[in-house]
Order: C-alpha cells, then structure tokens, then sequence
C-alpha cells in the first residue's frame, strides 16, 4: 500500500530558527515511508559502525512508531570517513566541518530528517584538560543541534550518546536506574547537561529524545585518543600490535565496559524503543561488565600468551587515576535491559572479538 504524502518547508529554511517570517513559503514534497538519519562524528570508530550497521538494516522507526526506508545517511565530522566500501553506497554523503559551527550542522539537516545520532564529542581527557573546547563542543554544539532539530516539521528521534561519567564520587556498589547526577570531572558535568535538555525537549514534545550512558568502550582500533580510558584499548591493542603499553591507572582500578560491536547493538536496541517504554526519564544506563585492568591483562595473557601480556607496564599518572577512579564501577541496568539492551558475556571474549577484528582487516 503506498504511503500518502506530506509537504514540508523547503530544506534552505532550516537555516532559520524557525519557520515563521516568510510570507507563502516554497514547500517540496516528500515521501513519509523514507527519512534521512544524521550522524555527528559520522567518521569515528563507533559513527562508522552505526553507518554500516544502519545501511546493512536499511530502515529505522521513526518517532511515530513507523518503520521508514533510510534513503539518505549523512555523516558530520571534522574529516571524511574513509577505507570503508559502503561509502561509496548511494544513500551516503558527508558533511565535513566543526560540529560546534551552525552553518556546518544546518547543512546536514533537512525537513526529511527522521533520526539523529548524536555521537561527536570532545572526549573527557581533553574536556577536563581545555573547559573551553569542551564546553564548546560537547555543550554548545549539542544545544545547536537539539535547536536545529526542534525546526523540523515533525519531531524526530534523538539519540544522544552520553556516558557512565555523569556519575561519580561516593557510589553505591551496583548503581540503580534512579541514581542521581554527581559528575566528577568537566566531561560528565557537560554529558550531564546535555542529558537535561534531551530530557526536557522530549518532555515539550520538540524531539524524541533518548540519551545513552555508554561504558567504556573497548577495544577500539587505531591509535590513542585523548580519552581518559584511552588505556583501556591501548593495553590490548599496543601489545597484540607487538608495541609496549603504559598503564596509568592502578591495576585494582575495576571499569564497566563493552565491546564496540555491542555498543553498536544497544545504541540501535535504544533508537528503535518507544517513547511509551521510557517512562519519566529519557536516560538510560546501557548494560556492561565489571572488569579490574588487571583482570582486563590477565585475559589478554590468556587468550595471547605470556609474551604479549608482558608488554604492558603500570605507571601511574594521578590526573587519569583520579577521573576514572571517580567512574562507577557496576550499574543494574534494569531500564536497559528490559529494552533487550545486553552486555558481553566476558573479557576474554572482548579480546577474542578484538583478534578477529584485526585479522579480518588483514584479508
């Protein structure tokens, strides 16, 4: 059965605020069973795994509870993605600029916008080393696109990735679902904010908003990020590499984590969840696992042999033992979980995945 049609403001006019002030405005016409998907830092590990994974299922729900074809994917970063053969896939174009510039973020957007994945952020290293920069990026930027996102004709989805350091200090053992934000650091102070204004536009009804407190994520491929918990992929990844890996944190320094395959997994599980399902807050803690780092080289001494293991070495450094030191260690999950959000089932098959990961890039 074909869908009927809606007619909306043409997409210049998003460069407005709002759509008021034009006299007989020029409308398009587009079809309500398609949308385009935004993704801010569409060209990081994580954003290139949601573009792929988005491409590969080919449609989303949108707010409404409709499932629409993804006929456009546009990724906004400061660099283009590159070294992936979906690229090239006709649905996908690229924006390429400072999220925390407007024009840049107006230039992603238009009246056909269903799904935004909000993923660019300065990570808590530097956002704790430069408040400026953070603040401009993780605060102002988000505020921009929440600004720009509320134009639209119709609500869309929202999806804000956030993270466990909007908790810290003294904490219970196992966090509950209903714990209250005491971020201990610039990085979780500003994915707190950014929570609070999800949280009230999707009470307005200006977006469908849900934000998404990511763990650690590991292991990532690559190199090293300003990340405080950059370490907790270096220690796998620099010595599988055959490269020596500083470990600044103590090893009984214990971390919730997942592995990027499974974020992946759950930021969908969270995008596809009614808004009836999230009850009076729009955060949700993502299921993870309990790890200390030294049990995070323990399990990479098994599953790689006493040789690789022996290449990390613990030095600490008191700035990054601090800030994670601050981080919650387990959370019950409970709202997550009965989205059929799930964790991995152990460290050792993280490290596992991460191997075959490498040797599927060396085919």
């Amino acid at each position: 059965m074909r869908l009927p049609s809606k007619r909306f403001p043409r997409d210049s006019q998003l460069a407005d605020d709002t759509y008021r002030g034009r006299a007989g405005p020029t409308v398009v016409t587009l079809k309500v069973n398609s949308m385009r998907v935004v993704i801010t830092g569409g060209a990081g590990f994580l954003g290139k795994l949601l573009a792929a994974k988005i491409l590969e299922r080919g449609a989303l729900t949108d707010a409404c509870g409709q499932l629409r074809e993804v006929s456009e994917l546009v990724l906004v970063d400061m660099a283009a993605a590159q070294g992936e053969s979906w690229i090239a896939d006709k649905r996908v174009s690229q924006v390429i600029g400072d999220v925390a510039d407007r024009n840049v973020l107006v230039q992603a957007m238009t009246a056909n916008t269903g799904s935004v994945f909000h993923l660019a952020a300065v990570v808590s290293g530097q956002a704790e080393a430069d408040f400026d920069i953070g603040m401009r990026v993780n605060v102002d930027s988000t505020r921009t696109l929440l600004e720009l996102t509320r134009a639209l004709p119709e609500a869309p989805k929202f999806v804000f990735t956030s993270s466990i350091a909007v908790f810290g200090g003294a904490l219970p053992a196992i966090l509950p679902d209903d714990q209250i934000l005491t971020p201990q650091g610039s990085y979780g102070a500003q994915k707190a904010m950014g929570e609070l204004l999800v949280s009230d536009m999707s009470r307005k009804g200006m977006i469908d908003g849900r934000s998404l407190r990511l763990p650690t994520v590991t292991v990532r491929p690559g190199k090293p990020n300003k990340a405080a918990s950059s370490f907790a992929s270096g220690i796998v990844r620099e010595p599988l590499a055959g490269v020596n890996a500083i470990c600044p944190v103590a090893p009984d320094a214990k971390m919730w984590v997942q592995s990027p395959p499974r974020v992946i997994e759950n930021v969908l599980i969270g995008h596809e969840a009614r808004a009836s399902t999230l009850m009076n807050t729009r955060s949700i803690s993502v299921p993870g696992i309990t790890v200390s780092v030294r049990d995070m080289v323990d399990s990479l001494r098994r599953v790689a042999g006493d040789a690789v293991a022996d290449r990390v070495t613990w030095r600490l450094d008191p700035t990054i033992d601090r800030l994670v030191s601050s981080w919650p260690q387990a959370f019950s999950a409970d709202r997550g979980k009965a989205l059929g959000m799930t964790a991995d089932t152990s460290f050792d098959d993280m490290v596992r995945a991460y191997m075959a990961h490498v040797n599927s890039t060396k085919e």
